[in-house]
């Protein structure tokens, strides 16, 4: 017997089985779209970050390679002449310069149109004035005329008068304090650093000729190997990447017109009057301009069509077409930067 008072509940109903396939189906495929939504937002960061990256990276290294040419020559330089056209310079018994022709500065150009910097210079501030010799020396020792603040473990340049005479680097092994009676005297004994190497002509360094002091001797390079913009430390063969992805290392000399003007006028490739810097040019040097071309290391994702149009043209350097190293180069960005040097130590030396 059913009370008058009891709920009338309807037929019960649950899910039937089409519509628990519908929403499976509708769920599948939100979930496949978000699945490929997510893909392609994260592609694109990818391909930002790579980017950014790029971009952040070229400006860093082109800073870091400005500040160290900005540097190049200090000790090579004296009142107001250029000391050295030729260099011995060894490190223990190895020679590393031979008597050869020799710029603090120097760009050298491939067959890929890459370019080889060279920068040298000495640490100390006070490289930039020289002292002279009192007396004729063989690079065994140096009696100088007037104080030179060199303490025991620098390296000194010997610079002799005649530019055809290579210059020298030497490191003191002992300084006798001048006296009312002496002179200074540095001695470069067999034990120091670039004392130690026998060279194919031993330069003779009469009175008057130059003695600077360099303190340590920083000779960097940096050049393009493969894809790769690698530094190098000459003196101690220690390499290290700073670029991945480079397609092109480009340097070259901002000029003046003569030796006298100040007025920087051209910007010269390392070839022609400029193939190699000696007494005869370097002092029309004021700056140098630095540029490179970096690709983004992953393509972009071609149009509907097929079609890469990441980029349209290709990338140049001071005005110059650079080829890229894949086929498929307008799947890929590409970024560019430049930095011009001053070469402070050329200009304010002669």
């Amino acid at each position: 017997m059913t009370s008058a008072n009891a709920p009338n509940h309807g037929p019960a109903r649950g899910i039937t089985l089409v519509e628990l396939l519908v929403g499976l189906v509708a769920g599948l495929l939100v979930g496949m779209a978000a699945v490929s939504s997510a893909r392609l937002f994260t592609a694109s960061q990818r391909q930002g970050v790579s980017a950014g990256g790029s971009s952040a990276n070229i400006g860093s290294v082109l800073t870091s390679i400005k500040n160290d040419v900005a540097n190049g020559g200090l000790g090579f330089f004296g009142d107001s002449t250029y000391l050295c056209n030729r260099l011995n310079l060894g490190t223990g018994v190895t020679p590393v310069v031979d008597g050869a022709a020799f710029s603090p500065i120097s760009v050298t150009r491939d067959a890929a149109n890459n370019d080889t910097l060279n920068v040298i210079y000495g640490s100390e501030v006070a490289a930039g004035a020289a002292v002279r010799l009192s007396s004729t020396s063989t690079g065994a020792d140096a009696n100088l005329k007037s104080l030179l603040p060199a303490a025991v473990g620098q390296a000194v340049l010997i610079a002799s008068t005649n530019l055809a005479t290579p210059c020298v680097v030497r490191t003191v092994t002992a300084n006798a304090a001048a006296t009312a009676t002496t002179r200074q005297l540095l001695t470069f004994g067999a034990t120091g650093k670039y004392n130690g190497t026998t060279f194919s002509t031993v330069g003779s360094y009469g009175e008057n000729s130059r003695v600077s002091l360099l303190g340590t001797v920083q000779w960097n390079s940096y050049q393009v190997a493969g894809t790769n913009l690698q530094y190098t430390r000459v003196l101690d063969g220690a390499t290290s990447i700073l670029m991945r992805n480079v397609l092109a290392f480009r340097v070259q000399y901002g000029t003046s017109v003569n030796i006298t003007t100040d007025t920087l006028s051209n910007w010269d490739d390392p070839a022609g009057a400029f193939a190699t810097l000696d007494n005869t040019n370097i002092g029309r040097v004021r700056a140098l301009r630095i540029g490179i071309v970096v690709r983004s290391p992953q393509p972009e994702k071609k149009n509907a069509s097929g079609a890469c149009e990441a980029t349209q043209t290709m990338p140049t350097l001071f005005g110059v077409a650079v080829t890229p190293d894949v086929t498929d180069w307008q799947c890929y960005r590409y970024r560019s930067a430049i930095v011009i040097a001053p070469m402070r130590n050329i200009v304010h030396g002669l």
